[in-house]
């Protein structure tokens, strides 16, 4: 049973029924998203608390340290309850320069896929997202060979469901001429909002878009016109920025990550916060 508690309520993520208001794991590992946390405890503490507050969406990458996050994931939740569903990326490794070099041959597809799987302790993945494009953002080209790896690896039973991340729309269009996608993961929030069109096309079609970076990633989002409507909320703009996400559109699943309890506690307040017409029309503006 999925936990309603949470703001936005749930969606299906092809048969997977989880909280739009997940948890992105990357923030767990050490910093520029190398090496092990300073905090090992506290790293697992905020695992188990986002369970036990009702999220059941973790998303992580095995390229996320490398290897740290999932280890941190296993180590703190493993045998997973049933209604958790851990939402993975392949596509991209590390290199010693914390540099996110392409990985999307065959070879290293598969490879990485088992060692999500092994890291994990899991026998089949619940979602695999295609990591495209590069650290500059999505990039134009073909897709088919490397979504074609991923595909005959779910035939094999490997992976229930697929996606796209750091995609273009014409990217998107492709892999969905090859096989169902349940979601797709790209850079957006109030000020970076290039994915408008794609957000309400997805939204008809029954699939989730899953914005990494809702808060700006590691240049937290500065607007004026943010911070007036959140002085005028007696909230914190981050607050407000999450809160705007979930009224975007329906089809949005947050992920926003945090290596701290009482920071993951106020992001779930944050986004339930809520907010008048006026208030959407004037934050409506930032992006546009």
């Amino acid at each position: 049973m999925v936990s309603t508690s949470l703001p936005g309520g749930t969606w299906t993520l092809g048969d997977l029924p989880v909280t739009r208001f997940g948890y992105g794991a990357m923030q767990l590992a050490g910093p520029w998203v190398m090496g092990p946390p300073a905090d090992h405890g506290g790293a697992l503490a905020v695992l188990r608390a986002a369970v036990e507050l009702g999220i059941t969406h973790i998303d992580t990458s095995e390229a996320y340290g490398p290897h740290v996050t999932n280890q941190l994931i296993r180590e703190a939740l493993h045998p997973y309850p049933d209604s958790l569903h851990i939402v993975t990326k392949v596509g991209a490794n590390r290199d010693q320069q914390g540099g996110w070099p392409p990985a999307r041959d065959p070879e290293s597809l598969r490879r990485s896929v088992h060692e999500n799987l092994e890291t994990l302790g899991l026998d089949v993945l619940d979602l695999v997202n295609l990591r495209l494009g590069d650290a500059a953002g999505p990039q134009p080209g073909s897709v088919a060979e490397a979504f074609e790896t991923l595909v005959g690896l779910q035939q094999q039973g490997l992976i229930r469901h697929l996606g796209v991340s750091n995609a273009t729309p014409e990217q998107v269009a492709q892999a969905q001429a090859i096989a169902p996608i349940v979601c797709v993961q790209n850079m957006y929030n109030l000020a970076h909002r290039q994915d408008d069109e794609l957000i309400d096309a997805l939204a008809e079609q029954g699939i989730a878009y899953v914005p990494f970076f809702p808060l700006g990633g590691f240049s937290p989002l500065q607007s004026s016109v943010l911070s007036t409507v959140a002085a005028r909320l007696e909230a914190a703009p981050m607050s407000v920025a999450l809160a705007w996400l979930l009224r975007r559109s329906p089809n949005i699943l947050l992920i926003p990550g945090t290596s701290s309890t009482t920071h993951l506690r106020e992001n779930i307040a944050g986004a339930a916060l809520p907010l008048s017409d006026d208030d959407l029309a004037e934050l409506d503006k930032i992006g546009r």
